[in-house]
């Protein structure tokens, strides 16, 4: 716990820390990287070069500092962080590598002004984050693992089938190596995975693409042409090869309730709209369909969900969106006048695909009226404001 004269510390310099921030985690990852190359693999390297894993670390410490003296509204906000980690499989003993390396960072940056005493209070503030991230990881890792079928770090799957969902994205079924049961996760959740190419591991996660059934699990994955994993699933990878798999994680879940749905994707953003689909028509409820693709030849799941309007004919309203050709309901791209006319009352909106969408998707339904909580979305990567499009 953090002394008094800390707390006083934390307070006077933050604004410091806050302007520099953005330098001091683009440095912390080269720095942490040179010191210890083992733990370069949990990290896309396509998001390091971006920004956008700088920017998401950046983004999860000036929350920390802002929220940690209200302990629930904390743990809400690192939801998304502890996700992330669970279906990497981070462990309590990475946590001293992160905090060696973020305080160098911070001491290169800000020199002089990091005192022994300033240096031992941002450490001390950073022990306590990483304490409350292991407690609430190793809550979801018990709890994983003692569903049936669940389990503890990775667990070997092999590839059962695949499908081309269309011109660059493809699912794999997968079914455990041991041949149990397989724990039920949450539609719209996703899961770890773990590759090795050219004998380096290679994490990454993937949207879980339908319902659990206690049997395999299916991702659909988007073919990049710059993805090392992608490139190494589409390419490389076939029936009766193995990869491993860690637990589901994920917060991009239905809310309990039977009001409409109105969930709407972007290209690969659809993998976790579909489970969700499944699962809110099973309940009962109702749902808008709307998914958005550059053609007819990139429009992934059409008879999949066809043959779910067809079982659901009352229920479900599938609406397609494409930029060119002729094979969609509607030609161009989702805008505020056709969210309008498809817009049920009181209904609640889940919304995932490229940053321009979600950013977009966002702000013409919050000129529609539909309020910030029941406004709901998730980046495939590192989380960042939806104005940063």
């Amino acid at each position: 716990m953090l002394t008094p004269e800390q707390e006083d510390l934390i307070a006077a310099t933050a604004p410091a820390v806050a302007d520099h921030l953005d330098t001091i985690t683009q440095r912390f990852y080269p720095l942490m990287f040179e010191r210890y190359p083992q733990v370069k693999p949990l990290f896309n390297q396509a998001h390091q070069q971006d920004g956008g894993q700088p920017r998401a670390l950046a983004g999860a410490v000036l929350a920390y500092v802002g929220l940690r003296q209200d302990p629930q509204q904390a743990r809400g906000v690192l939801a998304t962080v502890v996700s992330k980690h669970v279906s990497l499989g981070i462990q309590p003993d990475q946590y001293p590598i992160v905090g060696e390396c973020l305080m160098a960072a911070i001491g290169e940056v800000l020199g002089e002004a990091v005192t022994p005493e300033v240096a031992a209070a941002w450490s001390g503030l950073y022990e306590e984050l990483a304490g409350l991230l292991i407690e609430l990881e190793e809550y979801r890792y018990r709890e994983f693992e003692q569903r049936p079928g669940g389990w503890r770090g990775t667990r070997r799957f092999r590839i059962a089938d695949t499908r081309q969902e269309s011109a660059v994205i493809r699912s794999f079924v997968l079914e455990p190596e041991d041949g149990g049961p397989v724990a039920d996760h949450q539609p719209g959740q996703f899961i770890g995975v773990k590759l090795t190419i050219d004998g380096e591991p290679v994490y990454r996660h993937y949207s879980l693409s339908d319902v659990p059934n206690g049997r395999h699990y299916r991702i659909s994955v988007k073919r990049e042409p710059q993805g090392r994993a992608s490139r190494h699933l589409h390419d490389a990878m076939s029936v009766g090869d193995t990869l491993e798999l860690l637990p589901p994680a994920g917060d991009l879940t239905l809310a309990d309730g039977d009001e409409p749905l109105l969930l709407a994707s972007g290209g690969v953003g659809q993998t976790p709209m579909l489970p969700m689909a499944r699962h809110a028509l099973a309940a009962g409820r109702r749902v808008i369909y709307l998914h958005a693709a550059l053609d007819g030849e990139h429009h992934a799941f059409r008879d999949e969900v066809a043959a779910l309007a067809a079982e659901h004919p009352q229920r479900l309203r599938a609406v397609s969106v494409h930029e060119r050709g002729d094979a969609a309901d509607h030609i161009g791209r989702i805008d505020r006048k056709l969210l309008a006319s498809l817009l049920p009352e009181d209904a609640r909106c889940y919304f995932v695909g490229p940053q321009g969408f979600m950013t977009a998707m966002d702000q013409a339904l919050a000129e529609l009226g539909v309020p910030g909580e029941r406004r709901h979305y998730e980046h495939f990567g590192p989380s960042r404001p939806l104005d940063a499009a």
